[in-house]
């Protein structure tokens, strides 16, 4: 049988070890240490952004961006509904109401025209406005980031971006996740790259990162004994972890240009289909990762047929994320839909796009699909 072909396989550089055994050297096996500065360092090099504490995942991050603002129950906050559960589940932990929000077709990402009459239309229900809004990077593509900042400013609410699978990825030049009041970075197993598991929020000022690494390790007040007067979390990332971070650092743009070349060549080979379309940057204001590669296929195709026929050749692809208000477990919560994401939903696949992929693994992948779709 051909060798598996994965989604987004972590992909290391060569260095993580050595970094890890520096960390084992010096004992530093605990979450804090030198490895753990040091991946903040870079991170914020990259970015162009000083205030930023790295996390044991992604969704710790926006978990404390919450609780940063204050968001508590009672309160509302606007989410992208077309995303994966992680975006909108922490707005539950701090016993506050989701409001999910649909999509617009270029970016897939939350529609700023919608957002705005979300949010008109819950001061209208409850008096308030909502205290936060979550819009998310979806497979790596920016959202339309200008305007969703305009409507938010407009409301005095602040932004929470979800840019788990956006490092890399730019709008206008400017890195996506420093735009909103906080920005959440996920280096999962399967990201852009990987700490193993981790993430970090992006913070608005030293303070503030202070404050969100107080919170992380368990909001401990500074006495010669234990004590608490709020609630903590164990949210650090460990030495360890950021030990793997560091070296990761160094192929950070090795895997970036990997993934857009890797994307280009889905789009050379699909450029004349008429039934699978390969979803591009809208526009040169728009840089994505291209984390995942996306394509739509005609009506006549079922993507989840594709899907199968694809496993069948050892190939591991992935239907879209199946949006927010569609799942039993927030069936209650209010939606502000144009039906764009169950659209997409019923319609695209998420190919592989790994760094560590071939030409000759991404033919494969061609191949099967063209000839999953030879019949329609």
């Amino acid at each position: 049988m051909n060798s598996r072909i994965l989604l987004s396989l972590a992909h290391m550089g060569g260095s993580e070890q050595k970094y890890v055994a520096e960390a084992f050297a010096g004992n530093w096996v605990v979450p804090l240490g030198p490895a753990v500065d040091e991946f903040e360092r870079r991170l914020a090099a990259r970015l162009g952004h000083g205030n930023i504490v790295a996390l044991s995942s992604g969704t710790s991050a926006i978990h404390l961006a919450l609780v940063m603002l204050g968001v508590g129950p009672g309160d509302e906050v606007i989410c992208q509904s077309f995303t994966f559960a992680a975006s909108c589940n922490p707005i539950r932990y701090v016993g506050a109401t989701p409001v999910f929000v649909d999509s617009e077709p270029e970016t897939w990402n939350i529609d700023p025209d919608l957002l705005e009459q979300a949010i008109i239309d819950r001061h209208r229900v409850t008096g308030r406005y909502p205290k936060a809004i979550i819009p998310v990077y979806l497979y790596g593509m920016p959202a339309k980031i200008d305007r969703i900042m305009e409507i938010a400013a407009r409301y005095e609410i602040p932004v929470i971006e979800d840019s788990a699978e956006a490092l890399g990825s730019t709008f206008k030049g400017q890195c996506c996740g420093t735009f909103g009041s906080y920005g959440v970075l996920s280096f999962n197993g399967n990201k852009i790259i990987t700490t193993s598991g981790g993430g970090a929020l992006v913070c608005p000022t030293p303070e503030a990162a202070r404050r969100v690494l107080f919170y992380a390790t368990q909001a401990r007040e500074n006495r010669p004994y234990y004590y608490h007067e709020v609630i903590g979390y164990n949210y650090r990332l460990s030495n360890v972890s950021a030990a793997i971070g560091c070296g990761q650092m160094e192929v950070l743009d090795e895997h970036l240009q990997r993934r857009r070349e890797i994307h280009n060549l889905y789009s050379r080979a699909f450029a004349g289909s008429r039934v699978v379309t390969v979803i591009e940057n809208p526009s040169p204001e728009f840089d994505s990762n291209f984390w995942l590669t996306t394509v739509l296929f005609d009506e006549s195709v079922n993507p989840d047929d594709v899907r199968v026929a694809l496993a069948g050749q050892n190939i591991e692809t992935r239907l879209l994320w199946r949006p927010m208000h569609m799942m039993p477990v927030y069936a209650d919560a209010p939606f502000y839909g144009n039906g764009v994401s169950e659209r997409l939903f019923g319609r695209g696949l998420c190919l592989p796009s790994g760094s560590s992929l071939t030409d000759s693994d991404i033919a494969r992948v061609i191949k099967a699909i063209e000839d999953a779709v030879a019949t329609r």
